[in-house]
């Protein structure tokens, strides 16, 4: 007879967890019973970071009262003294941990057997003590008195280093990036990245601040997803019972600020795009807009090239960075080439003036893809993206687009068939758009309309009508100049990274994939008994397959160990029983 009393509902339930979290679990419970909280909730007075004490430290004699706090993430217990490396938000230090420093007559086994015992890496603790170096020359701190702030249930994957090689490191990109969290603590430079990441937006605002221009917010849940050619997300509002979308862009609203008298504004905006994912694409990004009244694209491109050319050298002190085995340089001034001529550069073909049947025989040529949903410019994009784009590795700026390539653009004042449009390319990829921006709503009608045309014949990216923002132009808007930039790319730049990724802390990811495992109910039809179903389950027998050919007699010795480890009194069951619960698996 199998009994599961409530005795040991815990019990089972916890040899779901590994040895390591059991033995967590149990200290928890142990440091409570010594009536030591382990979560407590009362302020720990810092005054102190590791990479300043160690930068400050002065061999002058004089005992510096520190109170610090942080991660352990090392240790080494010596007897009745131990050392410790404590990692705060800005580096690591050692301490120095005494039994007799530490010991209280309120908690008279706090070194023998909170800190040898009851603590791991990973928890955090507080320490209050005095700097010092060691007889090895290593600036320390002495503790005086600990305390422990949080206990830390799962083990860390703690790297760790012999002649310069790294063990047991936490480097799969799928897993750094689900537990993002686990890869800032244990990986050196992850935090660097995205502290340079603040100290891009803080150089982009300064830039724009210190001409007076305003930062500004727009709407994210909009009934009409305009400002970009794009797939959006769709959403439901219930109370208005109508289809809301996720901004693709922040243009159009921008610009009716615009007409409404304010002379530069801008916009770091969190854009969704119902699109593919890879190493430089995410469908939440992060994009900056700004709109400048009176300006035209000639005077965009260089404020452009001076911004950016800035903001590196804020970041990385040089206006030069490194990736992978390219050296690129933000020196201004930059590269300047129109579209039509780079196609001709790489392809061969002068696509000016070409019609879209023309088009397509070129795209046929080049062995690009085009169906009879594409209009000119979704052709002319192809090529240029199939065959030029790669090549621009230094800042370049492409200039002077096609018309149906950019609805929202002024036509070139010498060529009409053509646009006062550029975009930045850096390192193969493209990083910022602008354009003279189209104000005559007559034209930008038409645009629309032409859209609306190539929507129809199946293109599931073209641009909504925004009968609003026409009414805004008709209202008169001055002659403007935007430009649009990816700020998740451009951080990869100032950062050397290489993959999108690598510089957003959260990126979307697919579903993670759970292991497959039967109900409780599907192993007790085998005559497996309830209480032991969770002990089979442990044994890595997730389903009732897994059961199929197994050794009986091994089987048996690995499920009766793991009672008598977990402690969980079940009556064992005999060879013969989990013969039995084999051979009804095989049926």
């Amino acid at each position: 007879m199998y009994f599961c009393s409530n005795l040991y509902i815990n019990e089972i339930m916890s040899i779901e967890l590994s040895e390591q979290e059991q033995f967590r679990r149990q200290s928890l419970d142990e440091l409570r019973n010594m009536g030591i909280d382990p979560y407590p909730a009362a302020l720990y007075p810092t005054d102190a970071f590791s990479t300043d004490l160690k930068a400050e430290f002065k061999d002058d004699g004089s005992r510096k009262q520190v109170c610090v706090a942080g991660r352990i993430m090392s240790r080494r217990i010596m007897g009745k003294a131990s050392f410790i490396e404590l990692q705060d938000s800005k580096g690591r230090i050692q301490v120095y941990v005494s039994r007799d420093d530490i010991n209280t007559e309120a908690q008279p086994e706090m070194y023998n057997t909170v800190f040898k015992k009851l603590l791991d890496i990973g928890d955090f603790v507080g320490i209050k003590g005095f700097m010092f170096r060691t007889q090895t020359g290593e600036i320390s701190i002495h503790t005086q008195e600990l305390s422990v702030l949080s206990k830390s249930l799962r083990p860390l994957p703690i790297v760790k280093y012999k002649d310069g090689v790294a063990f047991d490191a936490f480097e799969d990109p799928e897993q750094r990036y689900r537990q993002r969290y686990v890869d800032l603590v244990v990986n050196e430079g992850i935090k660097d990245i995205f502290i340079k990441r603040t100290k891009v937006y803080q150089s982009m605002r300064d830039f724009f601040n210190s001409q007076d221009y305003i930062e500004v917010e727009t709407p994210i849940l909009q009934s009409i997803p305009g400002g970009a050619s794009a797939r959006p997300f769709t959403t439901h509002h219930n109370a208005l019972d109508m289809p809301l979308y996720l901004r693709v862009a922040d243009e159009l609203y921008l610009k009716r600020l615009i007409v409404g008298g304010f002379e530069g504004v801008y916009e770091f905006s969190k854009n969704f795009r119902n699109e593919g994912m890879d190493r430089t694409h995410n469908p939440e990004f992060t994009a900056m807009e700004i709109y400048v009244a009176y300006k035209d694209y000639n005077w965009m491109m260089e404020f452009t090239e001076n911004m950016i050319e800035k903001i590196c050298q804020d970041v990385n002190g040089t206006d030069q960075i490194t990736i992978g085995d390219k050296t690129i340089s933000f020196k201004t001034p930059f590269k300047r080439i129109t579209m039509i001529d780079a196609i001709n550069e790489y392809t061969g073909f002068d696509i000016n003036g070409m019609n879209e049947e023309e088009l397509r025989e070129v795209c046929h040529k080049l062995h690009i893809e085009a169906d009879e949903s594409m209009g000119k410019g979704k052709m002319i994009d192809e090529i240029f993206g199939e065959k030029c784009e790669g090549n621009y590795i230094q800042p370049t700026f492409i200039t002077d687009y096609p018309r149906e390539m950019s609805p929202l653009c002024k036509r070139h004042r010498d060529n009409p068939e053509l646009t006062e449009r550029f975009e930045l390319m850096v390192n193969g990829k493209e990083l910022a758009n602008a354009y003279s921006e189209l104000n005559d709503p007559i034209d930008q009608l038409g645009r629309f309309q032409e859209q609306l045309n190539l929507s129809e014949k199946g293109d599931d990216e073209a641009m909504f009508i925004d009968m609003d923002f026409v009414r805004s132009l008709e209202y008169g808007m001055p002659p403007t100049s935007g430009m649009g930039i990816g700020m998740d790319r451009l951080v990869m730049l100032m950062t050397g990274q290489q993959a999108i990724q690598e510089v957003l802390f959260f990126p979307q990811m697919k579903p993670e994939k759970a292991a497959k495992k039967d109900t409780n109910e599907k192993f007790a039809t085998l005559g497996i008994p309830e209480a032991w179903i969770a002990v089979v389950q442990k044994a890595g027998i997730q389903t009732v397959e897994n059961l199929k050919g197994l050794n009986p007699n091994k089987f048996h010795q690995d499920i009766c160990g793991l009672n008598k480890k977990n402690k969980l009194e079940l009556t064992n069951p005999s060879k013969e029983e989990v013969a039995a619960w084999i051979t009804e698996a095989g049926k």
